[in-house]
């Protein structure tokens, strides 16, 4: 299996400088993955960087906590498109779903959705702080609002990727959505373990690691 492919190489900490996108987006076209995964301040940067490449653009939006307006997660979704994006994984209201209140969450999803039009959208669940009940609401509200993806973590709370929350959400979403897994990752093994359970891509900043079959201890 060509699991650079799956791959969405990340960098994320809130103090990433501007030479380690440059270095992240290097590492990127060496290993040939899918794409790279950074926050929006620095789609711009990361479209010079890889315009002559295949590498992917994704940007975060709403991140990590995901409980600011729907109209700033609608303005910085559309802003990083702008900015070159090829995809938007965006991080739903946990307080408004955990609060049952299922019409904001599935208007905060779909107005992000109609914004970017045809740019592939994911949604981050955080299922750290989801219970099993919560996680199958929340994958039908997504499926109601016509995402593409579901992704199971930030990579900020207080754990990430699980291989039973990727089944669970594989059984709900079955073909009408793809699952990325993230948050927690960091060797070949373990990613081939969740491609395995259902997951279609992989986000990890340990994707160099991965293709030299090391284990990676950093943690975001």
């Amino acid at each position: 299996m060509t699991i650079n492919h799956f791959i969405e190489q990340t960098l994320l900490k809130p103090s990433t400088t501007e030479r380690q996108i440059i270095d992240l987006c290097n590492d990127a076209k060496k290993y040939e993955f899918y794409a790279v995964c950074v926050n929006s301040c620095y789609v711009a940067l990361a479209k010079q960087l890889l315009s002559k490449s295949t590498v992917k653009i994704v940007s975060v939006v709403g991140f990590p906590l995901g409980a600011m307006s729907t109209e700033a997660k609608v303005f910085e979704a559309k802003t990083a498109v702008n900015d070159g994006a090829d995809e938007i994984d965006m991080v739903i209201n946990i307080g408004l779903l955990r609060s049952k209140n299922y019409v904001a969450v599935f208007k905060d999803i779909s107005d992000v959705k109609a914004a970017i039009g045809k740019t592939p959208l994911k949604v981050i669940l955080e299922i750290s702080e989801l219970s099993k009940n919560e996680i199958v609401k929340i994958c039908e509200i997504c499926l109601d609002a016509k995402v593409d993806f579901i992704k199971t973590s930030t990579g900020f709370s207080k754990s990430g990727a699980t291989l039973t929350a990727v089944k669970i959400i594989k059984k709900i979403v079955k073909d009408r959505a793809k699952i990325k897994a993230s948050g927690g990752i960091r060797d070949r093994e373990t990613a081939l373990k969740y491609i395995d359970a259902g997951a279609d891509r992989i986000g990890t900043s340990s994707g160099v690691a991965m293709m030299t079959n090391k284990t990676a201890t950093a943690k975001y």
